[in-house]
């Protein structure tokens, strides 16, 4: 662990936007670099009134004294002068930053250091700074504080869940070191990753939520076995290696369920999924790890210290013996009246679902992002008062240097034309250039419309499918793509779209065989697929409820584009398939063992559900409550996740494990086991030899 955490000194590697490009925008956006196109890092200084009218003096002596404080930066090449907006007082300084644009961010801040100088020469006046870099660093900076926030929270509320759990504190402060020490040692670990597999910005916190719902689990499981053979009278060194063999070889089968189902990521052939899937892996290898070294060695050592100091109240009732009574109470109608329960709970599931067949997908721009990152405020104003830098399309077109000047004479119509049509508007700004060898333009098509708004992307088709073709589309041997940030989000979506059967059919597959092998079971297979994807299906169209409709906005802090973000739903279906594999197998395999023991199927789907419902409880808080600090973050791509995943657990572990599982099982009675049969024991009371998840069916000697 300690290896781990010193590679992180390696520092991530995050990803440039050439590597997250799709289609006909990543395209384009190749193309243009490989032409030394790439455009500088180009920051604006926006200069505007705070009082009713304009005071165009005070004006100009902030814009230069902006423009003398910029000059004199290493990092800056040049200062255009002020520019007036067409319409209002306000006034523009264009700064050109030195070096390579894709590592501005890293070297904007004495920038912005100048212009908030400035400010504060100028009090009168508004002035503020945004630009890609400035943006780019701020969202930096941001991610940063949520991840912290993020960490901070997690800790307190898991280790109260664990106490609740267990009712002594050292007991609960272990599944929380084990799970904070797998996401430190995963974190240093990505950090050797991310130089080959580059970073997108998501993957810090994905290993943060990931590491501590999975490492709590897996510790939750193996401390419970022991606490039990220990009740059960059994000295500590032999119950730790009982929960070895048992809760750990359910640790090893869970890590690998969700190991193996992260990995049909990689067939979406996206650098986002690509490293949302590494990441994740590695974290749940390392505590899968860490269960099965660390964590039977600090039970050991620590011995009867484990269980001190305790809680008062909480530790009598975690200690309290004899058979449970809520859960036989709740299962006692469900399995009374099955057909009519099981086509209640499905009903509620269907009509939670019904609204994901309005999923739309769309990435997360620059309007989507916080306003509180002071360069996101500044852009939309700066959109507002000189619409020509806000969002922008470029079209970039590849023909044989002996077209150069018809290639130059069509972009030029292309430009006219855009600039008399309402989609773009009259304000263009197409900073035309070309390759030192005549075969690569690049034109810039600015649209007066936000970069999430629908209007934004109904420019990208009409300049795809109807101006580009009937202008520069025309020039014999010319190859021309349209990128921006507005089309790298439509070929992005459209990218999810066409991979999405694949990787959900590998997923749904991959589930099938482990059922199957695990329970000799072709019907325990089906049945699994069936109510994983009845809960993926709710927790889709609830996200859908709550982020594309508008009426949760003030709850949760956010502002609708109408869609939700493109990554999430692939993402979001492949983690539940692979974490509710551990509550399935572990529910699963206890009504196995009850129904072993001979009489009635309903009564060993209740003693099973009852017996395994205090573990698939605690496990189930702690990860909705994980889960739900997500929803709390800053960006809307982590609310969306946080509470689909926290919404998803708690529909698995309520509804489905408590009323689908059991109500369909019920009514297909023995047949649950075909082709398969159970091993009915002779003596129906000869003990039970309990285990948490294995892959193979667990047979009792006779």
């Amino acid at each position: 662990m300690a290896v781990c955490l010193a590679a992180s000194s390696a520092g991530i590697r995050l990803a440039t936007p050439d590597g997250l490009g799709q289609g006909e925008s990543g395209r384009a956006t190749q193309t243009r670099d490989s032409a030394g196109l790439t455009p500088p890092a180009v920051e604006n200084i926006l200069i505007t009134p705070r009082g009713v009218g304009p005071d165009t003096a005070e004006a100009q002596r902030a814009a230069a004294d902006a423009t003398r404080r910029m000059r004199a930066l290493s990092e800056v090449d040049q200062v255009a002068d002020p520019v007036p907006a067409p319409v209002g007082s306000a006034l523009l300084v264009a700064v050109t930053m030195s070096g390579d644009a894709r590592t501005a961010d890293q070297r904007v801040t004495p920038l912005l250091d100048e212009t908030s100088a400035v400010q504060d020469a100028f009090p009168a006046l508004r002035i503020e700074q945004s630009g890609p870099a400035s943006v780019q660093a701020g969202i930096n900076e941001q991610l940063g504080s949520d991840f912290v926030k993020a960490e901070t929270l997690s800790l307190p509320v898991t280790l109260l869940i664990m106490m609740v759990a267990f009712g002594a504190i050292i007991a609960a402060g272990v599944p929380v070191l084990l799970a904070f020490s797998s996401v430190g040692a995963a974190m240093g670990l990505w950090a050797l990753v991310s130089q080959l597999v580059p970073d997108p910005g998501q993957v810090s916190n994905m290993i943060l939520l990931m590491g501590m719902a999975v490492g709590v689990d897996y510790s939750l499981f193996y401390l419970k076995r022991e606490r039990q053979e220990r009740a059960r009278g059994r000295n500590r060194i032999d119950a730790i290696e009982i929960a070895a063999a048992t809760s750990g070889h359910s640790v090893v089968v869970s890590g690998i369920a969700v190991i193996v189902s992260m990995a049909a990521l990689y067939l979406s052939n996206d650098l986002v999924f690509t490293s949302l899937a590494t990441g994740s892996i590695i974290v749940v290898a390392v505590a899968v790890l860490g269960s099965l070294t660390v964590l039977p060695a600090l039970l050991a050592k620590l011995g009867k210290g484990l269980d001190r100091p305790r809680v008062p109240i909480l530790w009598r009732l975690t200690g309290r013996s004899g058979e449970p009574r809520l859960w036989p109470a709740l299962l006692r109608p469900v399995l009374r009246f099955p057909a009519l329960t099981f086509v209640l709970a499905v009903a509620a599931l269907l009509a939670m679902a019904l609204p994901a067949l309005d999923l739309r997908l769309k990435s997360a721009e620059v309007d989507d992002y916080p306003q509180s990152i002071p360069a996101i405020a500044a852009y939309g104003r700066l959109t507002e008062a000189f619409p020509s830098k806000g969002t922008t399309h470029q079209v970039v077109v590849e023909a044989p240097a002996s077209s150069a000047d018809q290639v130059t004479a069509t972009l030029a119509q292309l430009t006219t034309r855009v600039s008399q049509d309402d989609l773009f508007g009259a304000e263009q700004d197409p900073q035309s250039r070309s390759s030192a060898d005549g075969t690569v333009h690049v034109v810039n098509v600015a649209t007066r419309f936000a970069t999430n708004s629908p209007e934004a992307e109904e420019s990208v088709r009409k300049l795809r499918e109807v101006i580009v073709p009937e202008t520069i589309g025309r020039v014999p041997g010319a190859e021309v793509t349209v990128g921006g940030q507005v089309p790298n989000s439509l070929d992005y979506a459209a990218n999810v779209e066409q991979k999405l059967p694949w990787v959900v059919g590998l997923v749904l597959l991959l589930t099938f065989l482990v059922m199957v092998v695990s329970f000799r079971s072709v019907v325990v297979g089906v049945v699994a697929l069936v109510i994983n994807t009845l809960s993926a299906g709710a927790a889709f169209g609830l996200l859908v409820l709550i982020f594309q409709r508008e009426w949760a906005e003030d709850l949760l802090g956010f502002q609708s584009n109408g869609a939700i973000v493109s990554w999430i739903p692939l993402f979001l279906f492949v983690v539940l398939f692979g974490l509710s594999m551990d509550y399935h197998v572990f529910v699963v395999n206890s009504i196995r063992e009850a129904a072993r023991q001979g009489g009635d199927i309903r009564q060993a789907i209740a003693t099973g559900i009852s017996q395994s419902a205090g573990v698939v409880t605690s496990a189930a808080v702690v990860m909705v409550s994980v889960f739900a600090i997500f929803a709390t973050l800053s960006f809307i791509e982590f609310k969306q996740l946080g509470l689909g995943l926290a919404l998803a657990v708690l529909l698995d572990a309520l509804i489905i494990r408590g009323v689908v599982l059991p109500s369909l099982m019920a009514m297909l009675g023995r047949a649950n086991w075909w082709p398969s049969r159970i091993d009915v024991r002779s003596d129906p009371g000869e003990p039970v030899h309990e285990v948490d998840a294995p892959s193979v069916p667990v047979t009792t000697a006779r």
